[in-house]
């Protein structure tokens, strides 16, 4: 048992139950004890999960076009303010830096890219109260909001259907362990959540489970806040609401990280694995034109990919650092150079593929 699942145990025997969206906040936020907040994150190849950022650089590259067009279309405001939530080691920052140093000088020239991370807790505690975490009244004014992978480590509400109702899954600590139990909610927010999307819950079987993230709509209000006139853009893993909740997908999509194997045990080894769960990209439009946002586009990361130029981008590299894999194939440097060739196509591969990362979705919205 871990420490924090100690403490939270201690908690529940003094408060009562808690809810799931409670026990998730404080399995990866709690300070010192939380997954996302105690010692070093877990990010990379050598840790729990790998992001775009550790697959190739292109990915940074292409991320660079992208807001090279963003400035483009907002008049090459100077300074070009990006802001980064859940920023995590900063690789994407440094990777569209780099790339814009040596091919968009005039953009290098006004970048001003600006990080949040979440290993202090800061996005999601920002998420609910609509605080500014970094203090900094300069940032206020971003002419781009983006996140990589970021809604989906909001803690999330756990429903579940008996007969004509949805009950929330709480926690409870019997005999020391912890244990799911179900509650009947006070009011019918879940119930006017999945309406609100159209979704067929009442049709579906008893024992479906879906996940509720309500910090996304705050995210996204304040989130909005912040930008005056600018873009809103986010990458993450989900679908609109009525193709994420459906009668097959009957146990949710909740999952849980560690070492690059998943789990469908939240409750085990509490601080210690990701825990995380589908987006539902429909609450994020809404929510955003609700606040004066308009959809922009609503893509697979394979198809931004594409759209951004990651064609032209590989064909510009293999010319400049990979060209003895063409004009000199034969010789030890022409074979040196072609498996580092192969290798790059190989991540690009993983990045577009649709089955994996290629299905990632890309929101873009604007003011």
């Amino acid at each position: 048992m871990t420490e924090l699942q100690q403490r939270i145990i201690a908690r529940i025997q003094s408060e009562g139950p808690i809810s799931f969206a409670d026990y998730m906040r404080v399995a990866l936020y709690e300070p010192g004890y939380g997954y996302y907040v105690s010692g070093t994150h877990k990010m990379g190849w050598q840790g729990d999960y790998f992001t775009s950022t550790d697959l190739s650089g292109l990915f940074a590259s292409c991320m660079g076009r992208q807001l090279q067009r963003m400035w483009e279309q907002l008049k090459r405001p100077h300074p070009f303010v990006v802001l980064e939530q859940g920023a995590g080691r900063g690789h994407l920052a440094r990777g569209v830096r780099a790339w814009a140093e040596t091919d968009a000088p005039d953009l290098h020239a006004a970048l001003d890219y600006r990080l949040e991370d979440i290993r202090a807790g800061q996005d999601a505690r920002a998420a609910e109260t609509g605080a500014n975490p970094t203090g900094n009244e300069d940032i206020i004014l971003p002419s781009v909001m983006l996140s990589n992978e970021l809604v989906d480590a909001f803690p999330v509400h756990l429903v579940e259907k008996r007969g004509e109702r949805l009950y929330e899954i709480y926690v409870a600590a019997p005999d020391g362990r912890l244990v799911e139990t179900l509650q009947e909610p006070p009011d019918r927010a879940f119930e006017d959540y999945l309406d609100r999307y159209r979704v067929a819950w009442r049709s579906f079987s008893d024992g479906w489970r879906a996940e509720i993230n309500l910090d996304a709509l705050r995210w996204m209000k304040r989130t909005t806040s912040l930008l005056r006139r600018g873009f809103v853009l986010t990458i993450d893993y989900g679908e609109q609401a009525r193709a994420l909740y459906t009668r097959e997908r009957a146990r949710g999509t909740l999952l849980c990280y560690s070492h690059h194997e998943f789990n469908e045990r939240p409750l085990a080894r509490t601080g210690e694995q990701d825990i995380t769960a589908h987006v539902n990209f429909s609450a994020l439009i809404d929510e955003g034109r609700r606040h004066g946002l308009r959809l922009n586009a609503f893509i697979t990361q394979r198809d931004w990919l594409q759209r951004v130029g990651i064609d032209e981008e590989l064909q510009r590299l293999q010319m400049r650092d990979y060209a003895a894999s063409v004009t000199n194939r034969a010789s030890d440097e022409g074979q040196i150079s072609l498996l580092r060739w192969r290798s790059l196509l190989q991540g690009v591969s993983t990045l577009m593929d649709l089955s994996g990362m290629g299905n990632f979705k890309v929101l873009i919205m604007r003011r």
